[in-house]
């Protein structure tokens, strides 16, 4: 039972906390930016199409999240969250070291291997799937679904090292003979 109870807590808490940071992303609940300029931020970051990473992101979070706190399908919550909080670590986080302080994988690492666990775990006796006698197979799912979350990790590493094109503005063009010969009867007009 203690164990039950501790796997409910911990779904639930960190399902929580994954699903209002989707949240800020898809709604712009607890202080976020909301999807539209999620979506118009993805690409600065390498990201396109902006609003497919934005999709994958936000509803991995905010979906993944609640599927977690509720214990329903599981380990498939748990797989989203590893893809999108992995692309998170590699991509925006890992740069900056080890600690949160400075931006670091501390925390989303942490998420991750908590998701992974739960995953492995499974939701225990308080969770949806229990509720309504769903189980998946689960070593498999997971496996198969951690291949994939690899899967678009790497993709996300790959897209997301892409150089965002330099946005210069473009060289005056010289006027066609058409529009100087124009111009110039315009001119002797006026005299």
């Amino acid at each position: 039972m203690s164990l039950d109870a501790g796997l409910l807590v911990l779904r639930l808490t960190v399902g929580l906390l994954l699903a209002g940071h989707g949240a800020q992303k898809l709604f712009g609940w607890f202080g976020g930016a909301g999807f539209v300029k999620t979506a118009r931020n993805m690409p600065r970051m390498g990201f396109r199409p902006g609003w497919l990473w934005a999709t994958l992101a936000a509803v991995s979070e905010f979906g993944g999240g609640l599927a977690l706190a509720a214990g329903l399908l599981m380990p498939l919550p748990a797989v989203g969250i590893i893809a999108a909080l992995g692309v998170a670590v590699f991509k925006a986080h890992w740069k900056n070291g080890l600690w949160n302080a400075k931006g670091g994988i501390e925390y989303p690492l942490t998420l991750l291997l908590v998701a992974a666990t739960l995953g492995l775990v499974g939701a225990g006796s308080y969770s949806l799937d229990a509720l309504i006698d769903l189980h998946l197979p689960e070593a498999p799912v997971f496996w198969l679904g951690l291949l994939a979350a690899l899967i678009t990790i790497g993709a996300g590493i790959v897209t997301g090292a892409r150089p965002v094109a330099a946005q210069t503005p473009s060289a005056p063009t010289a006027p066609s003979a058409s529009s100087a010969a124009t111009t110039a009867d315009s001119s002797q007009r006026a005299n």
